[in-house]
């Protein structure tokens, strides 16, 4: 099959979860004999800039454009008073899906996978020119990642504000369901919030999939104990997530009886994070050079995250690195774990202080912890298997000719307690 894959921010390189899921569906792909190209949006807010060529790029067809997604202080006061959703509509350019339109006019494809929200604003256009089935494959459900954003603050006007945003995206959210042929779904969960909407076309889980190749733990290497957090924290629920962490904990890692060094990385995180810094205890490193090599030298991973859906990819890689992995439910949510066995969960400050009390003082149990996580992952998100179950997913969508205009059920609207 022919098949285009169109993203809004550049995959490349491969250092967060949206890039390291896009690039290992191309590579599952590839293998299976499938021609790949793919079409990003250049977001310089995503992307830092230049980066050294990525060898999957010489395995595809692939365009960029640059894209200025930044939003002014004008245009947020204006947004108040806007119906539409601003986080959606900045991804938008003209000159960009002029281009889009030329590649498909040009070429003939038999799927078109969008993922995620943001790169939606283009279905129209690309429904009219071309043949192909679309394709949405949800990365979470965007509008409850700001529901649950709000639910955790305290300050009212914050609290209005994000509730807002939320609203205005389900709105949008839900009125693009129908217009696929299908939708790709990481977790059980995702899957059934998107049918509980009225969605009436095909609606499938596909895991995801990594390449286990890329994950070599080397116990010898690793310190124990020690704790640790990888994520960039430009992704409100991951800064929101360590700060909660970091605040309730900062006197247990520093003065208390919790004695383990914690160490955070990632990239684009705050200067004021400096502030939590405490020479030889709390290490905040920023983005590391080599994340293999970071992961492998530290046994205790946390992903303490309050907010947010979907299936966290880190979460997946921390268990192909066998490491000892202390989550939220949310944080673990669409993975098929068994508490205590191979993760352990943790959904308060008790709970989160009880499992690294246990986790630091007991080498052994981590490390069965990490061998079952291991085990898991193998079975169930190698990405040769979950590309596989991809490709049995668009064959039975029957791809081919579909009608220019594509007419969509309706989707139901969201109520007012809904939001």
């Amino acid at each position: 099959m022919k098949i285009l894959i169109l993203t809004h921010r550049v995959p490349f390189p491969q250092n967060g979860g949206y890039a390291i899921v896009v690039c290992n569906t191309i590579k599952g792909l590839i293998a299976l004999g499938h021609d790949v190209s793919l079409v990003s949006l250049d977001a310089q807010t995503y992307s830092g800039g230049s980066h050294e060529r990525d060898e999957l790029q010489d395995q595809i067809q692939y365009t960029s454009y640059k894209i200025n997604i930044n939003v002014s202080m004008v245009d947020a006061v204006v947004n108040l008073f806007r119906k539409k959703s601003n986080n959606v509509d900045r991804f938008y350019d003209a000159e960009f899906e002029k281009l889009l339109v030329r590649e498909l006019k040009r070429d003939d494809y038999d799927i078109i996978q969008f993922e995620g929200l943001f790169v939606t604003p283009y279905l129209a256009s690309i429904r009219k020119v071309s043949k192909a089935k679309l394709i949405y494959r949800s990365h979470n459900i965007e509008h409850q990642v700001w529901e649950r954003l709000a639910e955790q603050k305290s300050d009212l006007f914050k609290k209005w504000y994000l509730r807002m945003v939320a609203k205005r995206i389900k709105e949008y959210e839900l009125e693009q369901l129908n217009k696929f042929d299908a939708i790709a779904v990481f977790t059980s969960e995702d899957k059934t919030t998107i049918l509980s909407y009225g969605t009436s076309i095909p609606v499938e889980i596909i895991p995801v999939g990594i390449d286990l190749t890329r994950y070599k733990p080397d116990f010898s290497k690793t310190e124990f104990p020690s704790l640790f957090f990888l994520g960039s924290l430009d992704w409100l629920p991951n800064r929101e997530g360590i700060e909660w962490f970091i605040d309730n904990f900062h006197k247990d890692l520093t003065d208390g009886d919790l004695r383990v060094k914690f160490y955070v990385a990632g990239h684009n995180i705050p200067e004021r994070f400096d502030d939590y810094e405490v020479m030889g205890k709390i290490f905040i490193q920023g983005e590391v050079d080599d994340a293999f090599e970071f992961v492998n030298s530290k046994a205790i991973m946390i992903v303490p995250l309050l907010s947010s859906g979907g299936m966290r990819v880190k979460i997946v890689e921390g268990m192909a690195m066998q490491k000892c992995i202390i989550s939220t439910s949310l944080g673990a949510e669409g993975i098929n774990f068994t508490n205590g066995t191979n993760i352990l969960i943790a959904n308060d400050q008790d709970e989160f202080y009880h499992a690294i009390e246990r986790c630091i003082t007991d080498e052994d149990f981590c490390k069965s912890v990490g061998l079952n996580a291991r085990k898991l992952v193998e079975q169930q998100h190698d990405v040769n298997k979950v590309a596989k179950d991809l490709v049995q997913f668009y064959k039975t969508l029957n791809p081919g000719p579909t009608p220019a205009g594509h007419k969509s059920a309706k989707v139901k609207s969201p109520q007012p307690d809904e939001i």
